[in-house]
């Protein structure tokens, strides 16, 4: 097993992206035989720049010895591949990190369903209201809320799981900093992560390195208010490939905030207009963890020292009619119910399948099939499979198993 020290040394090359530490690790097992790699050869490493197999070729560790003294001395754990706490689900990932450093207790995310609740930055009181309510109700039913801690949605989301008195994990797309009283409440409720070491420099990388953690410790994602062109959007795009589920919660149709709600939808995401919503299939993976929701919906009202968007901005809430109450029962996933779940002929079912839907069907066969394996089977792109393989369930054709398996929810005539 590969020393802490050696691990350190890996995430402390800052200069480097996760992709280059990710190749290292891929092509030698783990940071210690890395660092004991003959000399010259990273850089006929695929995926390091000439500059990053250059820094890593100093092979300095004076700068990982800082970094386990500051970690000793002001009370941050360092979780590495080798932890049995490293989350499972977080190692997974195609470029999981070399090194997350945590405040706080990490919740168990591989045994607790965990969601990160996302958005905009400049969002409006009603996307406010909703991010902080999800929340809360997510956390009141059981599950782990996940949050970038920035401005607007993701403010509001840690602030409601912790109203609820939930476990919240927030992801910082820097080092530790100052400390706010938002950063001091999650901390004690749950953890706030990292993977950049005590006095690495902000790049403006980070943030979006930053996706991949907060989406691979998350079972789902739920975003609430994106603009068009809303990073918001790239989150997504970073879960999809990871596999994780995406739901959206509905907008008015003419407002900013809901051009990237409605893209989502269209491409196949869940709606979703409370925690419940998000939180009810894992009810049957984990009934002793989930459960409904058990007295008050909603977060209390937001203080008054809480920011609010700038007026230009302010939309009207969708109201919630009974029409659009029916249409949200209808559009709920039944499948995962298993004992009420209604198979469909083989023929009849077939009808109503695009190409790539059919292709897809097809690389499935009659067993569970891995994700992986049908990714490779149809030679489709990772998120075009994933954004199908929603779009089927939701219509009923397939259904989830584990280990990101999924089987045809028919029968064969």
């Amino acid at each position: 097993m590969s020393s802490l020290r050696y691990w350190v040394w890996l995430s402390s090359v800052s200069f480097a992206n996760s992709r280059a530490r990710a190749a290292l690790v891929e092509r030698y097992g783990d940071a210690e035989s890395a660092f004991l790699a003959p000399p010259g050869e990273f850089e006929t490493i695929q995926g390091l720049s000439a500059n990053e197999a250059e820094a890593f070729e100093k092979r300095d560790l004076r700068e990982a010895d800082r970094i386990l003294e500051t970690c000793r001395r002001e009370n941050i754990q360092i979780l590495t591949p080798d932890d049995a706490a490293y989350p499972k689900r977080l190692r997974s990932i195609f470029d999981a990190p070399v090194a997350l450093y945590v405040r706080g207790r990490l919740p168990d995310v591989d045994a607790i369903p965990s969601v990160a609740v996302i958005g905009t930055r400049r969002a409006t009181p009603y996307g406010l209201k909703m991010g902080r309510d999800i929340a809360y109700e997510i956390a009141k039913c059981g599950g782990i809320v996940v949050s970038g801690l920035t401005e607007g949605i993701d403010r509001a989301a840690a602030r409601g799981c912790l109203l609820a008195g939930g476990a919240c994990i927030g992801v910082l797309g820097t080092a530790f900093g100052a400390y706010g009283e938002l950063r001091e409440d999650v901390t004690a409720s749950g953890a706030l992560v990292t993977e950049y070491p005590p006095g690495a420099r902000p790049q403006n990388r980070f943030f979006r390195e930053r996706n991949r953690i907060s989406s691979g410790l998350s079972h789902a994602v739920c975003v609430v208010e994106a603009p068009e062109k809303s990073g918001t959007l790239l989150f997504v795009g970073e879960a999809l490939e990871q596999g994780r589920e995406i739901f959206a919660v509905p907008g008015n149709a003419d407002a900013e905030n809901s051009a990237g709600i409605m893209t989502l939808l269209k491409q196949g995401a869940r709606p979703a207009a409370s925690g419940w919503d998000v939180m009810e299939d894992f009810a049957a993976l984990y009934p002793e963890r989930v459960h409904p929701p058990r007295g008050e919906r909603h977060a209390p009202p937001a203080p008054a020292e809480e920011p609010e968007a700038p007026k230009t901005e302010e939309k009207r809430p969708a109201r919630k009619t009974e029409r659009g109450a029916e249409r949200q029962k209808l559009t709920k996933k039944e499948i995962d119910k298993e004992k009420n779940a209604g198979y469909i002929d083989l023929h009849e079912q077939l009808k109503g399948l695009s190409e790539d839907q059919l292709a897809i069907v097809t690389a499935i066969g009659r067993g569970e099939t891995h994700i992986d394996d049908i990714i490779e089977a149809t030679g489709m792109g990772a998120a075009k499979v994933l954004s199908q393989l929603t779009i089927l369930e939701i219509k009923g054709y397939i259904r989830r198993a584990a280990g990101r398996r999924v089987a045809l929810n028919i029968t064969h005539k």
